[in-house]
């Protein structure tokens, strides 16, 4: 009886907490489809009435978010298509093969973690500038071919050696290189951790304001978080329009999070079978 009472207790507070968080992004969508007078309405109405999609056409107008949207696919394919490789590719040298100095290299990599961007951000802005790529792509997308951080390297070598071992070396006695094992065997049997990462690294570039606000400067190079910004900084109080472009940035977010949580679960899950 108490187990049953603790369970009902544990479900009532997890939907109070969900009703909690989603609320504001229900109160986002449905602004979307209102004009503005309807979204401060007390006691508030949570169904359009009329239902509009004006706010759309007229963000869509306002601002060019066909161009900010391309540019961010961008950033984001080439940023993720980086960080999937050469994170692979450290986190299986880290787990896969043996070397001398390998821990202590991992745990300088590590350490990198517990180093606040702020810190580096004065010396890489000036190397960027230097290197004459200040107002490109290339600071927004190359740092991702460096492994895309620590957790990424991390998250793939923590996956990695939950494989069995024992695949290496029958591949090994087959004649297999260490090129051949990474491409079909740990690749393909870590699908879930790609995925994750890659999920992981979507939300980042699509979701990432600072440092496209620092490195572009031209507003046909902008990304969508820019732009969003722009528009509210023009139309500060039109907040139906406002809510019309939110909701155009944050469903792609949505989408991609409610198709990849199931691996997300998996590949956190999986990372932790072995260290």
């Amino acid at each position: 009886m108490k187990k049953t009472v603790g369970n009902i207790s544990v479900y009532i507070i997890l939907c109070g907490l969900g009703i909690t968080f989603i609320l504001p992004l229900v109160w986002m969508i449905r602004s979307s489809f209102m004009d503005i007078a309807q979204i401060f309405i007390l006691p508030p109405e949570w169904i359009p009435n009329p239902f509009t999609l004006n706010n759309y056409i007229e963000a869509a107008t306002m601002a060019p978010f066909g161009l900010y949207a391309l540019n961010t696919v961008i950033i984001l394919v080439f940023g993720t298509f980086g960080t999937i490789l050469t994170a692979t590719m450290a986190a299986f040298g880290f787990s896969r093969l043996k070397w001398k100095g390998r821990d202590l290299v991992f745990s300088v990599i590590l350490s990198g973690m517990m180093l606040p961007g702020v810190v580096t951000l004065i010396p890489q802005f000036i190397g960027w500038k230097t290197l004459g790529f200040y107002n490109t792509f290339v600071p927004l997308i190359v740092p991702s071919f460096l492994g895309g951080g620590a957790f990424n390297i991390f998250l793939f070598r923590q996956f990695f050696m939950s494989i069995p071992a024992e695949l290496d070396e029958a591949a090994v006695m087959d004649g297999a290189s260490y090129a051949s094992i990474y491409s079909r065997i740990i690749l393909p049997l870590s699908k879930s951790a790609i995925v994750v990462v890659a999920i992981f690294s979507f939300m980042f570039h699509w979701n990432d304001f600072f440092n496209p606000l620092i490195y572009l400067s031209d507003d046909t190079k902008y990304t969508l978080a820019i732009g969003l910004q722009q528009l509210q900084g023009q139309y500060v109080s039109a907040w139906h329009i406002i809510m019309a472009a939110s909701t155009i940035v944050v469903l792609p977010c949505l989408v991609v999070f409610m198709f990849g949580q199931k691996y997300i679960l998996e590949g956190i899950v999986m990372t932790g079978i072995k260290s």
